[in-house]
């Protein structure tokens, strides 16, 4: 079920509209670690599994020749190809056990907050299967929870964050959806121990500190998985959710809501593997 709301154009376009930006402390990690492993050849393809609407697709563009998007879902695809803005970068409709490449034609795998979605033994082999000789792995995400500071109300803007997290994530373990969540709990730990490959790398806690007015933290909240969970099976109560949530902020915040500028820092992991 969880898989599927990604296939709703709802859900797409809340996707591409709400989600926090791509991270460019993980992926000028992810250039430092192509560029020491490829050691100078040349990057032809990279591939970007599970990429939605493409936010980290794009920024891939200005380091190999072609990059390629696939995704599971059509809506997300289809938003994708209305926002892209790249001239060598294409999308197209595939899942990610089952990589439609040829063998050794691949020089960057990249899967940014996708890969605890997927069947990871199965996707692991066809990973290792289409990249080139030096060609690398790269699989990223960040923890669900979300420290705010503004001001002396940091204390009380956490703990409203922390049980709005902690209400939303009780729809993935109700449902019987655990899998998806435990690995971004554990920051990819069971991800990382599945890779094949033996030169690997687990970077758990990278700092990212976004700004965020009240505005852009309820769409946040309308992006993430657990809340479309909520909204597709009690629409009602999914509507109230967003209410009550947004006037418990308000009353922190107090007169200053509508013009706060909030610190989110979210902690981002990535695990990075090579094919020798």
């Amino acid at each position: 079920m969880a898989v599927h709301l990604y296939k709703k154009i709802t859900f797409s376009l809340a996707y591409q509209r709400y989600m926090i930006p791509f991270s460019n402390e993980v992926m000028n990690l992810i250039f430092s670690y192509v560029k020491e492993k490829t050691k100078g050849q040349s990057l032809d393809m990279a591939l970007d599994v599970g990429c939605g609407t493409g936010r980290y697709t794009l920024p891939l563009a200005p380091h190999f020749k072609k990059v390629l998007g696939i995704d599971i879902s059509e809506s997300q695809i289809n938003v994708a190809k209305q926002y892209n803005t790249a001239r060598n970068v294409s999308y197209m409709v595939a899942p990610a056990e089952k990589l439609h490449m040829k063998n050794d034609s691949v020089d960057l795998v990249n899967a940014g907050l996708a890969a605890h979605w997927f069947a990871i033994n199965k996707f692991g082999s066809e990973a290792v299967r289409v990249l080139k000789t030096n060609g690398c792995l790269a699989l990223h995400g960040f923890y669900p929870a979300t420290e705010i500071k503004y001001k002396d109300l940091s204390h009380d803007l956490n703990k409203a964050m922390s049980e709005m997290w902690d209400t939303l994530f009780q729809h993935l373990y109700a449902l019987k959806l655990p899998s998806a969540s435990d690995h971004m709990f554990t920051q990819y730990q069971n991800i990382y121990e599945a890779i094949p490959l033996t030169d690997k790398e687990w970077i758990t806690d990278i700092p990212v500190k976004i700004p965020m007015s009240l505005p852009e933290i309820i769409g946040f909240i309308q992006s993430f998985c657990p809340f479309q969970i909520l909204l597709q099976n009690d629409v009602k109560k999914a509507e109230q959710f967003l209410i009550q949530t947004e006037k418990r902020f308000r009353d922190i915040l107090g007169e200053e809501a509508d013009v706060a500028q909030l610190n989110a820092f979210i902690k981002h992991y990535c695990v990075l593997a090579c094919k020798h």
